[in-house]
């Protein structure tokens, strides 16, 4: 398929099936899945990336598998909503996944996403090693709930 923007997407939806959420980050790639009705958001798990294939064809058999209708990607902007070098890799990751991949691709702003996560696990007396095995999965939780609530309203 291809890279839609939201917009797009809000209009064509059908909220029937699941929508998969990409945390992409240098070492891992957190994973969150919605419920069918798009509704909530749920932390799936956190990927620990290879430099092979290997990501791109666990997350199609991951999108296979639970019959995901669109893939939503953090895009991590700058603060002043520029793009930097960060969100050149992610794109670059976006259209190698597109490979693999025949549902679209929806960016989405997820500037903080990994600051509001980390600031409720530490508030909740989490070791730096306990946080970073769930933090990506959150983020992108995080991020696809934004995503859902715009999409309904």
């Amino acid at each position: 398929m291809t890279i839609i923007n939201k917009e797009d997407f809000k209009i064509k939806k059908k909220l029937n099936r699941p929508i998969l959420s990409l945390d992409y980050g240098e070492k891992r790639i957190g994973i969150a899945i919605s419920d069918n009705e798009c509704s909530i958001a749920l932390p799936s798990e956190v990927l620990k990336k290879n430099k092979t294939d290997k990501d791109f064809l666990y997350i199609k058999e991951f999108i296979e598998k639970n019959n995901i209708q669109a893939v939503l990607i953090g895009m991590p902007y700058n603060m002043d909503g520029s793009e930097g070098e960060k969100c050149k890799i992610v794109k670059s990751f976006s259209k190698k996944l597109l490979e693999f991949i025949n549902i679209s691709i929806i960016y989405w702003d997820e500037r903080l996403s990994t600051l509001a996560q980390e600031k409720i696990l530490i508030s909740k007396d989490l070791s730096r090693k306990k946080r970073k095995k769930v933090i990506d999965k959150l983020a992108a939780a995080y991020f696809l709930q934004s995503f859902l609530d715009f999409l309904k309203n």
